[in-house]
């Protein structure tokens, strides 16, 4: 393990680079703001240096969000906190996802319910296909994928 000053840079670039679209975009072109914070999310998500492999798009969503519409932070870290209390990050992080839209939608009416589309759209995208087919490809596989952001043999002691 390299420490924590690598994982600290390493999730400041990855906050950071998030912020660079919507910064470029600018406040008077929201949806073009809010589609390049997608963008940014989705590559870090399918980084063609991994192969399209990647990670699942908080610490990017980070970024957009104190770009775009800051009180999604919050929701975000919250849903994060509260699944890590109850050992379910991946289920505390999709109710934090759900509840996103309406939070944005509340504080920053239609501009906020754009922003909170293209953030959950790449990391949701990312948690049903995940980096690897599933060994069973059932509509139950992708929903428990979505849910718990793993496949059911991985919460399954062996």
């Amino acid at each position: 393990m390299a420490g924590f000053g690598p994982l600290a840079v390493s999730g400041i670039a990855d906050i950071a680079k998030a912020v660079v679209g919507p910064m470029l975009a600018g406040s008077d072109r929201p949806v073009l703001a809010a589609t390049a914070g997608g963008c940014a999310i989705a590559g870090h998500n399918w980084s063609p240096f991994l192969r399209g492999a990647g990670g699942r798009g908080f610490a990017p969503s980070l970024g957009v969000l104190g770009a775009e519409a800051w009180p999604g932070i919050p929701v975000m870290l919250g849903g994060l906190i509260a699944g890590r209390m109850f050992e379910q990050t991946g289920l505390g992080g999709f109710v934090a996802q759900c509840a996103l839209a309406p939070v944005l939608a509340r504080t920053h009416g239609r501009r906020g319910l754009v922003v909170a589309v293209c953030v959950v759209t790449p990391m949701w995208l990312k948690r049903v296909a995940g980096n690897a087919r599933p060994d069973v490809p059932t509509v139950g596989t992708y929903a428990h994928r979505l849910l718990f952001d793993s496949d059911r043999s991985d919460t399954v002691a062996s």
